[in-house]
């Protein structure tokens, strides 16, 4: 989702952006987060997210996608490599089947202590 980007999500996609030859980041549309997250999520639009993930220069191309998950786009894409971070595992990553199914691999960059979106929101009305 990438709302708001944090040292946990760096980490997550210069590990992704070296583990294939290009890197292309799916975010989720401002509607779908609603429906998976709160109403009040996503802090920031797709628009805006897609365009500071496109800036970083590990990030080749960003796609927003409308579904709840992002097996429409893998399927579409058929990543070599897919990869997330430490809030799930190989087992739970919606597209690792089907990446494991031709011949791919499945990545899942352990957390950065201390970096969560949830957690910035929270200190963030902590201290208002």
């Amino acid at each position: 989702m990438f709302d708001l980007l944090h040292p946990g999500h760096i980490d997550t996609l210069t590990v992704a952006r070296d583990s294939g030859d290009a890197l292309v980041v799916g975010v989720n549309s401002d509607e779908s987060v609603r429906r998976i997250k709160v109403p009040t999520r996503p802090v920031r639009s797709d628009a805006e997210r897609a365009y500071v993930l496109a800036a970083l220069e590990c990030v080749d191309l960003v796609v927003i996608f409308p579904e709840d998950t992002p097996l429409n786009l893998v399927k579409h894409l058929r990543p070599d490599v897919i990869v997330k971070g430490g809030d799930y595992s190989a087992d739970t990553i919606v597209g690792a089947t089907e990446v494991r199914g031709w011949g791919g691999q499945v990545v899942v960059v352990p957390l950065t202590p201390g970096h969560s979106t949830t957690a910035i929101i929270q200190r963030l009305r902590e201290n208002r």
